[in-house]
């Protein structure tokens, strides 16, 4: 049964834990060495013997991901485009725009945005197919504009193939974990050399995503998944059902609830057991309720918030919105009780990829504009220059770069 505590006693549970990565980063260092050393053959080597290979390339070809399309269900076919629709139009929304402005006269600055040349999505393959994740992964960098896109995944089900399908997002690999992660880092003789690498994975990818940051673009590095919720009314079951829907990613989930009423906080705890006499995910679900999460009783919604911005959680439900001006660290806030988590994991729009761990206190959730770059500009005319060039000439001097300083003078009239 999930735990009422006060608020006081919630320290331990509210410490988030450390995302324990130095036994993971020792098992894939050499990994990574091996796929850098010895390129396909080490990759297949391991995907032989981590993700249960058994073909002869790692390619999958566009007659089996047409196949995989055409096998669909219309219901599935019709949850994709009704789906990436919203994707694709919050992912324009995001999208940095190229720009400029003349500061002063004759001194012309902006910017342009230039895609990068090529990503990789990867889709983990755990208890259940994701093919959400290939929507969310693929449509920003399309919107961006990315020429080349790749899809690693090593699980081939019908729903992810189909999907990358329906996408047109045709260059898909059967890989995963640490060694797909090198392997797009690195470049192999068949995998292509990745700009930046997107999208969730167990702790051998987090490892390897964190050893490899500055030699390829990652997104985050993720722990385990999390929501809180703030109300003191509603509907218990719908709250409920909100904590479960987290709880039933991974044990190590964790969901809490905020709240100054006692009255809510015992019917929701009663709701939890209601709902996983009869869920299929119960197991797993149980575990993250009991080992990770609980119902915190809050003396106002002001220490809610903290609690809140202090834990900077991936998903946070605020079911009262006049919080949401006092909210400054969250992945994603959904907005009262009729906004459930799950719609935004598949449908509404904005990313399910988000930062954990506290992340969320530096970055947002996965954007458009992680696939792109913005270059700035500038230009003079001449009498722009000559204007600006003691300013410039006095900084470069008292810096002792005589040479900057110079690379001007020599251009004035």
């Amino acid at each position: 049964m999930i735990r009422i505590i006060e608020a006081a006693d919630a320290s331990k549970l509210l410490a988030r834990k450390s995302i324990r990565l130095i036994e993971a980063e020792a098992v894939v260092r050499p990994i990574l060495d091996n796929v850098r050393a010895h390129g396909d053959e080490a990759v297949l080597e391991y995907a032989r013997q981590f993700d249960g290979f058994n073909r002869d390339a790692l390619v999958v070809s566009e007659q089996e991901l047409t196949a995989a399309a055409d096998a669909l269900s219309p219901a599935f076919r019709d949850a994709v485009v009704t789906a990436s629709a919203n994707i694709r139009a919050f992912a324009e929304l995001q999208l940095p725009a190229s720009k400029s402005i003349e500061l002063t006269p004759g001194l012309r600055v902006g910017q342009i945005v230039r895609p990068l040349d090529t990503i990789c999505a990867y889709v983990p393959g755990g208890r259940y197919p994701l093919p959400s994740t290939v929507m969310m992964t693929v449509i920003p960098a399309q919107v961006a504009g990315v020429p080349n896109i790749c899809v690693t995944t090593p699980k081939p089900s019908v729903e992810i193939l189909g999907t990358a399908a329906l996408l047109g997002a045709t260059r898909v690999f059967l890989i995963g974990g640490a060694h797909a992660i090198a392997a797009f880092a690195f470049g192999t003789e068949t995998i292509p050399r990745a700009d930046r690498i997107v999208g969730p994975g167990n702790i051998y990818v987090a490892a390897a995503k964190k050893l490899l940051a500055g030699e390829v673009g990652i997104d985050f590095i993720a722990g385990p998944t999390e929501i809180m919720i703030i109300a003191n009314e509603g509907e218990p079951s719908w709250i409920a059902a909100d904590m479960l829907a987290q709880a039933e990613h991974d044990s190590d989930a964790s969901a809490i609830l905020l709240t100054h009423s006692r009255p809510l906080a015992n019917r929701v705890s009663a709701e939890i057991e209601k709902q996983l006499a009869t869920l299929p995910t119960a197991q797993t679900a149980r575990a993250a309720i009991e080992r990770n999460s609980a119902i915190v009783l809050v003396r106002s919604d002001e220490e809610a918030v903290q609690i809140s911005n202090n834990l900077a959680p991936e998903h946070l439900s605020i079911h009262d919105a006049s919080l949401l001006s006092e909210i400054r660290h969250a992945g994603s806030v959904f907005i009262g009780p009729r906004s459930p988590e799950a719609a935004g994991d598949y449908a509404s729009g904005p990313n399910h990829v988000l930062p954990t761990s506290g992340v969320a206190r530096i970055r947002g959730g996965l954007s458009a504009a992680d696939f792109v770059k913005v270059i700035s500009t500038q230009e003079f005319t001449g009498d722009a220059l000559n204007r600006l060039a003691p300013t410039i000439t006095t900084l470069a001097r008292a810096e002792g770069l005589e040479a900057h300083a110079r690379s001007v003078e020599v251009r004035l009239s």
